[in-house]
Order: C-alpha cells, then structure tokens, then sequence
C-alpha cells in the first residue's frame, strides 16, 4: 500500500542549457555554457566550438511538443525545466526583454499544461548571460542584482496563471566550487579570495530574496523555493574531530539555505568570517531584502559523503563537493557513491532544520545505457540498473514520509537524456527516454522509450504502490 499523499507531484526535471540547444537562434544571448565544452573543470573557449555538445542538446527548443507528449504518456504532474536568462534578455543588462524567447517558454508552459502537467520552473540554472560575466565579473557586482530583477519580474509577470512552483538559483552552493557557471565568475577561480566569492553570494543571496518578494507580490498564488545540492555529510569514524569536520562541512552547504529559509546569517557564520578576513559590503537595505524568505526547500540528491579531519584521506571522484568515499557504500561508473538511505537521512535533515515543505527536484543515475532492437523491431535500453537506483530512493522517500517529513514530490533528473553538466558527456544518460545522440555529436535525435519509462509510469499510476520494498 503506498504511503505517498494524493497530490504527490511526481515528474522530472531538464535544464536549458542542456537540453534546449539553439544556442543562437531567436535573439538568445550566448551564456557560459556556450564556451564550456568539456564541463565544469575545463576552462571556457573564447567562442563557441562545434564540439560543444550543449549548441544542439538535444533540440528540445523544436522537439519539446514531442517529448512532452511523452513526459504526459509517462504520467507527469510535473516538469521542472529552467529559462535561459539570455533568452529573455540576451545581453542580461538590456532594457526590454526579447519577445521571441519570452514567446518560446509561454508555447512551452502552454503545452504542459494541455497535459495537466504544471511546470515547475528555475531562473537560474547554471547559466548567466555572457555579457554580464565579461563586464561585470557575474555575481562580484552588485549591480547584477538589479538585472537579476527586472529579469525575474518580467517573467513572473508574464507567466502569472501558467506557472505555479518557481526556484530561484540551481544548487546555489555551489558557488564556491564553481565560481564560472554558478556565479557567472569570469575571473579565473584560484585567482579568487574568500572574500571575492562570500561577496558574491551575498548579491546572489539578495537577488533570491528580491525574486520571492517579486514573486509573492506579482502573483500571490505562485510558490517560490530555493535549490540546494544536497549532499548528507558523514564522520568517517566516530573520531570527535572526524565528527566537528563534518559538522563544519555541512555547514558549508546548510548556510545558503539558512539564509534563504530563515532571512538572516546564521550565527555560525561570524566565526566563519572572522577567520577568514571576511568582510561583507551589507547595507541595510540588504537586510531588508533578505527577509524575504522561500516557501519551501528544493534540492538534487545523488551521494552522500564523509569527512575527515585527517589530511591524508583523499577525495572521491566525480564529486562536485568532494569529499571522502564511504567504504560501505558502491559507486557509479563516474563515482558518485549510491546512498538511498542517504535520502531519508536529508530528509529529515532539511524539515527537523526548517519545517517547511521540501521538494527532491534531482535525482537519478547517470550511466552507459546500450540502445537494442527487440524481436518485434521496437528499440529501447535494458536499464534495469536505472530502475532499480529509482525504486530503492523512492522506498526512502516513502520511509521519510512516514517519518513525517512534507514531501512536495520527486522529479527524476534527466527524465530524458541530455548533456551532462559535470562533463558535458551525452554518454553519461539519466533518461528514461533515449535521445539518438552520440559523443561526438551524429545521431538521429530520435526518441525511444527505455524499460524505466514503462516502469516510472506503473510507479505513477499506482502513486508510489508498485515500489518493490
């Protein structure tokens, strides 16, 4: 029996820049993603290169009526999806907003809810209009927050009635291990104090809060949330400094939300600033702004990890926070351990810290999927590996709700593949729809279902009973 409210909102959820494609077309505005053909740890091109895999996507910009369509046989009650910033104002500091982007995403809304699909919609996910990155040094400038706003406004007003459930920036806090992408950060990261980047999330944490405010006057009935990557920090050992370094780490990542969530620093933060030489640029005007605080708490999960006080355990791979493996714990291909229990655990992190709604808007397993042929000629991916990652989160999932926890709903991440953010790989699939992409950019573009579509839609239907516990 399934233990999932009725107005759970189960779906998934894409990201512009790694889906959409026509990175030029329509008046868009070039963005860093554009020049980062490698992923987040290669330094960004000066122009756009052919080997980008993110200029074409996966053409969801001319197929999205297509996989919607598919998005609704699976069973969606919601999409996350994320305007590109540069399609609405493609230099980020213009005066008027591009009428053929803001004209794409209202055809895009309208489709999902044709389906009774409500999106769900990020303002930032990864992406800042180039122009503000090469002049203004992305969110070192305060000015971008006034950008940031008439951007935000333009589309809450736009948009009022179609859209619902808003998030502000994707994983914020990630800002520090991604100064380029998550900050829009042009100067060269190791060139970049403590300083530099608390400043920067300063405006970026004023910019959110000026969003909810914007969003909550222009449209009353519309929810707004942050987004969090979410990552439980374990002690490697039960060492007590092993214990106070995992403290500290997860208060690393707890502060974006504390502020979001609660509309003020938290005290922690003061020896955190003092021991670093922090001092912030906050006027009062700020402090103000920051009360503005969130309806409710997003994150992605995909690991856990641990901490040590010991310098000489070395990180993992493939994480963008770090950290080190847990030796009971397996990993994918690109070595994210797997931790469902890890779910539950966050879970009820998040609401015994917040007591507010939480939402999982990312989570799912990025593998090398092989593309068959039945017998009977229909071409599709034995991912049973995928389905059974989905089934064993999901279990915890039902498990912190029995907890207790206010779960809004799941969306699967990379409902339908797309290029990979870490490493801007198209082999690296989270789909439960196969996009005919390859590596080096041939491919049909055509979709096929994958075994995981016929089983996330059973999941669907039954509303979470046909989980196998």
């Amino acid at each position: 029996m399934s233990k999932f409210p009725k107005d759970f909102l189960w779906g998934g959820a894409t990201a512009a820049n790694q889906c959409e494609g026509a990175y030029n077309e329509d008046g868009k505005g070039l963005t860093g993603q554009d020049l980062t053909r490698k992923g987040w740890r290669e330094a960004p091109t000066a122009e756009p290169t052919e080997d980008n895999l993110k200029l074409v996507g996966i053409d969801f910009y001319h197929r999205y009526k297509e996989d919607i369509r598919l998005f609704a046989e699976m069973g969606f009650k919601v999409f996350r999806l994320s305007i590109a910033w540069a399609r609405i104002f493609p230099n980020g500091d213009d005066q008027e907003p591009n009428e053929a982007g803001l004209a794409f995403y209202d055809e895009v809304f309208d489709e999902c809810l044709k389906y009774g699909i409500e999106p769900l919609v990020t303002l930032s996910h990864y992406e800042m209009p180039l122009h503000l990155t090469r002049t203004y040094d992305g969110w070192r400038s305060r000015k971008v927050i006034d950008f940031f706003e008439r951007y935000v406004q333009t589309v809450f007003k736009r948009y009022k009635g179609k859209v619902k459930y808003w998030l502000t920036f994707n994983e914020i806090n990630s800002i520090s291990h991604v100064p380029f992408l998550s900050g829009g950060i042009n100067t060269p990261k190791e060139q970049l104090t403590k300083q530099d980047i608390y400043q920067a999330i300063h405006h970026e944490l004023v910019a959110s809060a000026r969003a909810v405010n914007a969003c909550h006057t222009i449209d009353p009935e519309a929810k707004i949330g942050c987004m969090i990557l979410g990552v439980p920090v374990y002690p490697l050992t039960p060492e007590p400094k092993d214990v106070l370094k995992s403290l500290a780490t997860e208060r690393e990542n707890f502060f974006f939300s504390d502020v979001q969530v609660r509309g003020y620093y938290p005290s922690y933060s003061k020896r955190l600033f003092k021991e670093n030489n922090i001092e912030l640029d906050i006027t009062k005007q700020d402090l103000a702004d920051l009360k503005h605080t969130v309806d409710f708490i997003s994150f992605s999960y995909y690991m856990s990890v641990c901490e040590s006080a010991d310098p000489t355990k070395k990180a993992g791979k493939g994480n963008i926070i770090g950290g080190i493996p847990n030796p009971y714990l397996k990993a994918s291909d690109w070595g994210w351990q797997i931790d469902p229990e890890g779910l539950r655990y966050y879970l009820n992190c998040l609401y015994d810290r917040y007591q507010k709604p939480v939402f999982i808007v990312e989570n799912g397993l990025g593998a090398v999927d092989e593309l068959i042929t039945l017998p009977d000629g229909t071409r599709t991916v034995n991912d049973d590996y995928r389905i059974n990652y989905m089934n064993d989160h999901l279990v915890q999932v039902e498990e912190a709700l029995e907890d207790g926890v206010e779960i809004m709903g799941y969306t699967s991440w990379g409902c339908i593949d797309l290029i990979s953010f870490t490493t801007a790989e198209i082999k690296k699939r989270y789909g439960m729809i196969y996009v005919d992409r390859n590596q080096d950019g041939s491919g049909s573009l055509e979709r096929y279902k994958k075994k995981s579509f016929h089983w996330y839609k059973e999941v669907i239907e039954s509303n979470g009973a046909s989980l196998v516990r």
